[in-house]
C-alpha cells in the first residue's frame, strides 16, 4: 500500500495505519513472543498484539466497506470508534487488552476532533491535526494505566507515557508528532531492563513495550510515507550496557529468564511487590467480554483484585474487556456475571499447553500429522480434543480470525495437518491461515468442511499412518458424504427460500439453506430429519445445544428407531454453540 505524506489524521489514515501496523506486528511477532517474559512468561505477547490489531483492522475496513455502495466517505470518527471497537472485542492477553485501551484512548479524542472539525467546515473531510494527535497519545497513555489495577514501570505503560511526553514537544505538525512519540516510546523501551527485575535478569525489553513501538512506527509511516528503520529489540543501536535490550531476546529469551544456580534465589522472583514476573504466580488466565454498567464494574475491578493479579479492565459505555490472572478461575467468572453478562470467556490454564510461569516449554519434536479444526461450542471442542484434534472455539457472532487459525496450526506442532474450517463462510480464513502456515513450511490441507458435523465425519476416518494424500482424500470424501442441517431461531423478520419468516420463528436449514419455518423445535428438527433421510443415510449425528428443549434428543432418537430401519443414530452435547441442534446424516 503506497503512502502519501500528509500533515493530517482523517479516516483513510486511520484504514492505512491499521494495515500498516498489522503487517509490521505480524513480522515482528516472533521476536515480541521470543522476549515475553513479564507479568508471565508465556511466550504469546507478539501473537497476542496481532490478534488485537488484526481485530481492529478487520473493523476498520468493514466501516469502508459500507460506503462503498455509495459517494460519501467514512468520517474520522466511524474510523477511529471503530478501530476502538475491534480491538475491544478482539483483544488477547495482558498486551492485547492494553494495547484496546490505548487504541480507545486516542479513539476519544480522534473522534471528538474529527466531528469537530467537520462541523466547523461541512464541505471539509473530517480530519485531525498534530495538535489533535498530540491530545489522543496523552489520552491514551493516560487511559491505559487507569486501566491497570496495579501499575508497574518498565512495561508498555512507561513506553506509552514516553511517547506522549516526548509528542508534547513536538511541533504542530501531525507528521512531527508522530515522529516524536515514535522516538520517545523507542528510548523508553530501551530503558525498561533498567526499572523491572525480571527484564534486566532475562536480558531483554519489556515484549509489550516492543509492540507498542512497531504499533508507533507504523503511524510514521501511515503520516509521512515513510517507513522506519528498526534495530532488533525494537531500539537503535545496542541497549543499557550488561542489558542487551538490543538483541531483541536472541539467546536470553524466556527459557533464560528464571534460571535459578546453585544456592541462589529463583531468578524471576520479583524484587518488589509489584514486580510479578516470578514463578508460583496464579494458574490460570481468564478473559470475557462485559456488558455491565460503571458501577458494577468498580465493584468488579475490587473483587478480582483480591482473587489474582495483572488485573485489566478496558472499555466503557456498557462494554468491557476483563483480563485477570487467578487461581479460582471459576470465581473470576462468576464475579463478571454478578457485575452484569459476560460472554466469550476465554480460560487459559498456564500448565495445559502453556509453560507454567517462569518455567521453560519442554523441547519436544514435532509429530508427523495433526488435526486443527474450529467448533462452535465447548462440548464439541471437547469431543474433537478427545480424537486427538487442536480446536478453535467459534462462538455465536463471533468468528475467528486467520491469525487465530495459524497460531493453532502452529500449536498443534505437526509437519502435516489438516484443517478443519467447518463453516462455509471460514472458508477464506481458513485459506489465509493456511498460506500462511505453508510459509512456515508446515504441510496443510485444507478440506472445506461447512458444519462441525461433516467435520466430525472427516475425523472419525482420520488415519494418520496413511500417507498424507491418502488421508485427505479420505476425510475430504467422508466429510462430503455427509448432509448437514441446523435448527435455530429467527433473529428478525426476513425472506427466505421456504418464505417470510419472523422474528422468534424456528428455522430448519438443510446444507445451508431455509428448508422449513415452524413455531416448535422438536417438530421442527423432525421435519427436517424426515426430509434428509427421504434420500437415504446410515448414521444420524445429533449435537444438542444448550438452549435446545431437553426431551428433543431423545424424541428424535425415537423417530429414527421407529421409523428408519438399520439407522443408527449419535447424540453428542455442544453446549453454547449458537444453533439449538446441529443434525448429520451420512
Amino acid at each position: 500500500m503506497a503512502q502519501v505524506p500528509q500533515t493530517f489524521l482523517d479516516a483513510l489514515a486511520v484504514r492505512t495505519w491499521c494495515s500498516l501496523a498489522l503487517t509490521a506486528l505480524g513480522r515482528a511477532r516472533e521476536e515480541i513472543d521470543a522476549i515475553n517474559v513479564y507479568p508471565v512468561a508465556d511466550g504469546d505477547t507478539g501473537t497476542n498484539l496481532y490478534l488485537t490489531l488484526e481485530s481492529a483492522a478487520t473493523a476498520v475496513e468493514a466501516v469502508f466497506v459500507g460506503y462503498e455502495t455509495g459517494r460519501a466517505e467514512p468520517s474520522l470518527g466511524d474510523a477511529a470508534r471503530a478501530m476502538a471497537h475491534g480491538a475491544l472485542i478482539g483483544a488477547r492477553g495482558n498486551s492485547g487488552t492494553i494495547l484496546a485501551q490505548l487504541l480507545r484512548g486516542m479513539a476519544q479524542v480522534l473522534a471528538e476532533t474529527g466531528d469537530a472539525s467537520a462541523a466547523s467546515a461541512p464541505t471539509a473531510a473530517s480530519r485531525a491535526d498534530g495538535p489533535g494527535l498530540r491530545r489522543a497519545l496523552r489520552r491514551a497513555a493516560d487511559s491505559a494505566r487507569q486501566a491497570v489495577a496495579h501499575p508497574v514501570e518498565g512495561t508498555v505503560l512507561t513506553v506509552a507515557s514516553a511517547a506522549a511526553d516526548a509528542a508534547e514537544e513536538a511541533g504542530d505538525d501531525c507528521r512531527t508528532v508522530a515522529r516524536a512519540a515514535y522516538e520517545g516510546a523507542r528510548t523508553a523501551l530501551a530503558a525498561t531492563p533498567d526499572q523491572l527485575g525480571v527484564l534486566r535478569r532475562a536480558g531483554v525489553v519489556d515484549a509489550g513495550g516492543r509492540g507498542l513501538v512497531t504499533v508507533l512506527g507504523a503511524l510514521v509511516e501511515a503520516v509521512t510515507g515513510e517507513a522506519v528503520r528498526e534495530t532488533a529489540g525494537g531500539v537503535s543501536g545496542a541497549g543499557p550496557a550488561g542489558h542487551g535490550a538490543g538483541s531483541g531476546g536472541h539467546g536470553a529469551g524466556p527459557a533464560g529468564a528464571c534460571a535459578a544456580g546453585p544456592g541462589t534465589e529463583p531468578a524471576c522472583q520479583g524484587e518488589s511487590g509489584d514486580d510479578r514476573g516470578g514463578a508460583g504466580g496464579p494458574a490460570f488466565e481468564v478473559i470475557y467480554l462485559l456488558e455491565a454498567d460503571d458501577a458494577a464494574v468498580a465493584r468488579l475491578r475490587a473483587r478480582l483484585d483480591a482473587l489474582g493479579d495483572s488485573l485489566v479492565v478496558v472499555g466503557g459505555d456498557g462494554l468491557w474487556n476483563v483480563h485477570v490472572h487467578v487461581d479460582d478461575a471459576g470465581a473470576a467468572v462468576e464475579a463478571g456475571v454478578e457485575a452484569g453478562r459476560p460472554y466469550r470467556i476465554r480460560i487459559t490454564h498456564f500448565g495445559h499447553g502453556e509453560p507454567h510461569p517462569g518455567r521453560e516449554r519442554p523441547s519436544r519434536a514435532p509429530a508427523q500429522r495433526a488435526v486443527v479444526a474450529v467448533v462452535p461450542g465447548e462440548g464439541l471442542a471437547g469431543l474433537y480434543g478427545e480424537a486427538g484434534a487442536t480446536t478453535v472455539l467459534a462462538r455465536p457472532g463471533e468468528p475467528p480470525a486467520s491469525g487465530e487459525l495459524v497460531q493453532a496450526v502452529r500449536r498443534a506442532h505437526a509437519r502435516e495437518v489438516v484443517l478443519l474450517p467447518n463453516d462455509a463462510e471460514l472458508r477464506h480464513t481458513a485459506a489465509a491461515a493456511a498460506e500462511q502456515a505453508r510459509t512456515e513450511g508446515i504441510r496443510v490441507a485444507l478440506i472445506p468442511t461447512r458444519s462441525a458435523v461433516q467435520g466430525i465425519a472427516a475425523l472419525a476416518v482420520h488415519e494418520p499412518r496413511r500417507r498424507f494424500d491418502e488421508d485427505v482424500v479420505q476425510m475430504t470424501s467422508a466429510a462430503g458424504a455427509t448432509r448437514y442441517a441446523e435448527v435455530v431461531v429467527a433473529e428478525r423478520q426476513s425472506w427466505t427460500t421456504a418464505g417470510i419468516c419472523q422474528a422468534g420463528d424456528v428455522l430448519g436449514l438443510i446444507d445451508g439453506d431455509v428448508a422449513v419455518i415452524g413455531t416448535d423445535v422438536t417438530a421442527t428438527a423432525r421435519t427436517v430429519l424426515d426430509r434428509m433421510l427421504q434420500s437415504g443415510g446410515e448414521l444420524v449425528t445429533l449435537v444438542v445445544g444448550d438452549e435446545a428443549p431437553e426431551t428433543a434428543a431423545a424424541h428424535l432418537e425415537a423417530r429414527v428407531r421407529e421409523s428408519y430401519l438399520a439407522v443408527d443414530t449419535v447424540v453428542y452435547h455442544g453446549g453454547r454453540q449458537g444453533a439449538l441442534l446441529l443434525i448429520g446424516v451420512e
